[in-house]
């Protein structure tokens, strides 16, 4: 593998004695499977040539951090002598960008570090990506996209200001910055829910909660606008009524980069719609059936609405198991498995974390040939305080924490999403805070994971969602495959063997589940005692509660 991706040499030149950026150059190349050369500091263009013509490297990489002026002569000897080569080889230069911006007058590097670029650029290029401006540049599918930058996480961001034109504009400058992969439309729920009935819609909510997309022809203005930059990939939140017509509408308008469904919600259940639950779980079921026909990548969007309502860490770490096992017995391939850090808010990062493990090691235990999935790590909304800048401490701090998992994708949440929905500028800015913390963790191995409480609460939450899915198959045994029966599923929430404290209480959903922050985790309390509860008590007081009641 080495032979095959040759040398890479590298030197700081001229009286230069700056060696970090080209050592950190050199150690990436080497992760990438080339051979490597240092030549060390202060080295001289004439020694520099002795040793490629003796070595004949197929990348050479030079820098220089000192005054502008001075590198003239230094790249003047190099231009001339490099003409004398008899094989092809990709100059790389690095350097404060006074003197990068003179080393891109030569035109004949193909790669220039000017500080301002992040370890992904340079991955790209060692992967052969030229660094142009050019929608070749850059892979126009998910699952190539995260192939092409990994270890370095794609970032995805939501998007939608409340006037179309804004929206648009604002594309336009966000893929102008290339600081993020994946633009997250947000429409309003006026275009979620009535966009195939604009009469039903109501003025008064107009924008509210995202961008107001009333034509066909407004998600082709947003895809169009995005060409450009980086060429970041588009996706849009999914329709909440004529789900199947809103999701070709959005595979022919933007080629939907991937389709989040909820399997529970969007539906009476939380009011995002009038559908039945257990009518809005099929549809849930045979929408994800239908993109993975398509070879649509999916994301079940639904561990995290129960920690957003206060359900406890076990139930969280089930239902990301079953979403993933949904998607799989439906014919989904690739999986994008969101898992969204400090939710419920009250967690310390350290029982947080235990829960992520726990999810992404139920998840992954699906893993085979026919079925792969991705992780996506977020902030948690409730984690960011009004005061943007302690929000962008906190959004470091979690970002440090979601680098741990080594993700595939980073779904950046705008630090200012707690006082308002982020303009471009904020969107450009949280990346940019982001991409400062990934900088110093991706090639990093610390191991936070190995700490005993945390392996301890990690294998602690799967024995009890696995108690958790156990009970369930026996419950409905007479039901073929329970975990992926919407029947059953819905009938597991109306009972409220799966409860959230913030579910509405009626004569058809329970919403009775009692939860606490305790040591830094989220658990099931007894009503009566406030003690913390096992999954086994707590189903049994459940059992109990239904046969008192004659049920």
């Amino acid at each position: 593998m080495c032979e095959k991706k040759g040398l890479v040499m590298g030197a700081s030149i001229g009286n230069c004695v700056h060696v970090a950026g080209v050592v950190h150059f050199l150690n990436l190349a080497e992760k990438e499977g080339y051979i490597t050369d240092f030549l060390g500091p202060a080295v001289s263009v004439e020694y520099l040539f002795q040793q490629i013509i003796e070595k004949k490297p197929s990348i050479v990489g030079v820098s220089y951090r000192l005054t502008p002026d001075n590198v003239i002569p230094l790249l003047d000897a190099i231009d001339k002598k490099r003409k004398e080569v008899s094989w092809d080889i990709k100059w790389v230069f690095g350097g404060t960008k006074p003197v990068a911006d003179v080393a891109k007058k030569y035109g004949f590097f193909s790669f220039i570090s000017d500080g301002f670029d992040d370890i992904n650029d340079s991955i790209r290029f060692l992967r052969g990506k030229e660094q142009k401006d050019s929608k070749e540049s850059y892979a126009n599918n998910i699952i190539d996209r995260i192939h092409e930058n990994y270890p370095y996480p794609v970032l995805r961001h939501h998007y939608g200001r409340p006037s179309l034109e804004e929206t648009v504009e604002g594309v336009r400058k966000i893929a102008e910055a290339k600081v993020l992969d994946v633009i997250s439309l947000g429409p309003d729920q006026n275009a979620q829910e009535f966009f195939f009935h604009p009469e039903q819609m109501k003025n008064e909510f107009t924008g509210a909660g995202g961008v107001p997309v009333r034509t066909r022809e407004d998600f082709i203005k947003l895809k169009e606008a995005s060409q450009c930059g980086n060429y970041p990939l588009m996706r849009c939140y999914s329709g909440t009524e004529d789900v199947f017509d809103y999701a070709q509408m959005l595979l022919e308008t933007i080629d939907n980069a991937w389709t989040a469904i909820p399997l529970c919600w969007y539906n009476e259940l939380d009011g995002r719609g009038k559908r039945a639950i257990e009518v809005a779980m099929k549809e849930a079921q045979e929408l994800i059936h239908w993109h993975a026909k398509k070879e649509v990548t999916v994301e079940i969007n639904e561990p995290h609405h129960w920690g957003l309502r206060d359900s406890h860490d076990v139930i969280a770490v089930a239902m990301a198991y079953i979403s993933a096992y949904n998607a799989k017995k439906l014919g989904v391939k690739n999986y994008i498995a969101q898992y969204m850090f400090n939710n419920p808010n009250g967690l310390s990062f350290s029982m947080d974390l235990a829960k992520i493990l726990a999810m992404i090691e139920m998840v992954e235990s699906l893993h085979d040939s026919e079925f792969t999935s991705y992780r996506e790590v977020r902030t948690g909304l409730a984690l960011l305080n009004a005061d943007m800048y302690v929000a962008k401490g906190q959004l470091s701090a979690s970002t440090f924490m979601q680098m741990v998992v080594k993700p595939h994708i980073i779904h950046v949440v705008g630090f200012c999403e707690a006082d308002h929905a982020a303009s471009a500028e904020e969107v450009i800015e949280s990346c940019r805070i982001v991409k400062g913390v990934i900088r110093h963790c991706l090639e990093d191995n610390f191991s936070i994971e190995k700490d005993e409480s945390i392996i301890r609460r990690k294998e602690e939450l799967i024995s009890e969602a696995k108690f958790l899915l156990d009970f369930i198959c026996k419950e409905y045994k007479e039901y073929d495959d329970p975990l992926a029966n919407s029947e059953v599923l819905s009938d597991c929430i109306k009972k409220g063997y799966i409860d959230a404290v913030h579910i509405l209480k009626n004569d058809k959903f329970m919403g009775k589940l009692k939860t606490s922050v305790c040591e830094g985790k989220c658990v099931a309390i007894d009503p009566i005692t406030q003690e913390p509860m096992t999954e086994a008590q707590r189903l049994k007081q459940i059992h109990e509660r239904f046969k008192g009641n004659g049920k």
